[in-house]
């Protein structure tokens, strides 16, 4: 009998890629989105799509009757939208947590793999990002992610289900919405270039970030699912562990460039992967160039 499978949000970006990645592992897919932002064509036609929302206790119960794991990659994930409309975005990624949690504690699911995010770090002191640091979120939206985290810790000591938290940073890849959460930038950028536009750079483009190719990502979600070394909430970064300034990714899509005024945002990432490594045996594998020129062709 196949292993059964939930991914919240499976007709995103990067649920989409897990549930491809399940598949190829033989496993029964069940993905539950209600295509707010997800797209139906990003599901694959051998797994079962549920549109169901995620603050929905009921249909999460059903959906998830008999499943071994969950990923639950739903959520909100847009930082201005957080700042803009913080109680929409608190009941989609903490409500909606909470119910997923529930849920999944409810029907006995053997373990729950969380998307979490790089900015609960905010801004620190120093570089590499590394898990011991303090949360330091500077939008509802890295806080939300954050108390996500706190909540699967909670429910791996309190009722007993294994819990992974994997702190992604700036995911890109294919299938990534030009104007979506997911590597922003990187699609702006690219969209801008197809369009003859110069790229808006906000700042002085001196800011970096950690870019982290999705098939990596997806990559340590199934690792995630199955070492033994974790499962009790432990937080891990899921990042490249090398940053690059926007000017450099402007200069590496190629083409005329603009400077618009800075926005709220954290000045540096790189995250310090070596606790990934250590449990999941995980390394990512893409690298920047590589990864950007690929989205180019």
């Amino acid at each position: 009998m196949r292993c059964k499978s939930v991914v919240t949000g499976g007709a995103g970006f990067v649920g989409s890629h897990i549930v491809d990645e399940l598949l190829a592992d033989g496993q029964d897919v069940h993905v539950v989105d209600n295509l707010a932002t997800g797209k139906r064509e990003n599901v694959n036609a051998h797994a079962a799509l549920h549109e169901v929302d995620i603050r929905d206790y009921d249909a999460l119960l059903s959906v998830m009757e008999g499943a071994t794991y969950v990923f639950h990659e739903a959520a909100l994930a847009r930082v201005q939208l957080s700042i803009e409309n913080p109680a929409l975005t608190h009941e989609v990624n903490i409500t909606g947590t909470l119910c997923v949690l529930r849920a999944a504690a409810d029907r006995q699911v053997k373990r729950l793999i969380y998307a979490a995010s790089s900015s609960a770090y905010g801004n620190q002191k120093t570089l590499p990002l590394d898990e011991s640091m303090p949360a330091n979120p500077l939008s509802p939206y890295g806080l939300q992610k954050h108390v996500g985290e706190l909540y699967c810790r909670l429910f791996s000591t309190v009722y007993n289900l294994q819990t992974v938290c994997l702190r992604y940073f700036n995911v890109y890849g294919p299938r990534f919405d030009p104007s979506g959460p997911y590597a922003l930038v990187i699609g702006k950028f690219l969209r801008q270039r197809s369009l003859g536009e110069p790229l808006t750079i906000t700042g002085d483009g001196e800011q970096t970030r950690d870019f982290t190719h999705v098939s990596d990502v997806a990559r340590a979600n199934l690792l995630a699912m199955t070492s033994e070394k974790v499962g009790h909430g432990e937080v891990l970064n899921i990042g490249a562990g090398r940053n690059c300034s926007i000017n450099h990714l402007a200069e590496i899509i190629g083409g005329p460039t603009v400077h618009v005024p800075p926005r709220l945002e954290p000045r540096h990432t790189r995250a310090d992967n070596r606790r990934a490594r250590e449990l999941l045996g995980w390394v990512p594998t893409v690298a920047l160039a590589d990864g950007v020129m690929a989205l180019k062709s």
